[in-house]
């Protein structure tokens, strides 16, 4: 397998990752500088962009689930009914802040990722 292989385009450089404590983090930097070290920042990418389906739908059914709740159980829990859950669910039935409030309570969450 001698095939060619393409040269990276970083050059002679390698990549090396470390464990340091945070406070050192400028220290170590400004050292590892001095050497001609490169510090490359990961691109940040929104959340919209990475989930465009994720909304309190999706968020509501993976909750249940995690809890490991039907919807009838839910519903019980909530007190309204099962098939209000099940329109939740599905995006047909609005969740309100105070909806998202009374479930979050019961699925341990932060009722906004229900809005």
């Amino acid at each position: 397998m001698s095939a060619a292989m393409k040269k990276s385009a970083t050059g002679d450089y390698v990549e090396v990752k470390f464990r340091i404590p945070a406070a050192r983090i400028i220290e170590v930097k400004e050292v590892l500088a001095s050497y001609g070290a490169i510090a490359e920042e990961p691109e940040s990418v929104p959340w919209e962009e990475v989930y465009p389906d994720f909304n309190g739908s999706v968020a509501l059914r993976g909750a249940r689930k995690r809890e490991g709740l039907t919807q009838k159980e839910l519903a019980a829990l909530v007190g309204i009914s099962q098939t209000h859950i099940s329109e939740m669910e599905h995006g047909k039935r609005p969740i309100g802040k105070d909806m998202a409030r009374r479930l979050a309570k019961v699925l341990r969450a932060d009722y906004r990722v229900f809005l």
